[in-house]
């Protein structure tokens, strides 16, 4: 069973619970937190996952926070993360497909947009296609990466 890690703010917790209790069949969840619905800080668990995810090739990850923005930027900010924040399951396979997105995020209080959960499996189900051109511009932002990276 494929692996991924999961972490959420409180904003996001209702969410990925939803997500683990309606795809935890067909993956494995590496729950990163948290656990509740008490204030916390999404920098905090978005970080988390990211750096698990940064650190595994195989790896895939999934974050929630109340619009899914916050934890994508922190998400981003650990080298060698591509997070997508995805509203529909559309860009979801885009993010994988051209992009080789390594984590999907998502909201868990917005209500126009996708099934959240449907996001999640559409990227979870998606391979990178690998084209020259993803390649070659996936080769771009390692470069872009690595110049800021000090």
């Amino acid at each position: 069973m494929k692996k991924v890690v999961i972490g959420s703010d409180h904003a996001g917790f209702k969410m990925k619970e939803k997500i683990k209790a309606k795809l935890g069949k067909q993956y494995d969840f590496l729950d990163m937190g948290t656990d509740s619905e008490d204030s916390v800080d999404y920098p905090i668990y978005a970080a988390r996952v990211a750096e698990m995810v940064a650190g595994d090739a195989e790896l895939l990850g999934v974050v929630v926070c109340g619009s899914g923005i916050g934890v994508t930027i922190a998400a981003n900010k650990v080298p060698g993360v591509r997070a997508a924040l995805a509203y529909s399951e559309n860009v979801a396979r885009l993010a994988r497909e051209h992009n080789n997105a390594n984590i999907v995020a998502t909201a868990g209080r917005e209500e126009t947009m996708d099934d959240p959960v449907k996001i999640v499996k559409a990227f979870l189900e998606t391979k990178f296609s690998r084209g020259e051109r993803h390649l070659r511009r996936l080769k771009l932002i390692g470069e872009i990466e690595k110049k800021y990276s000090k």
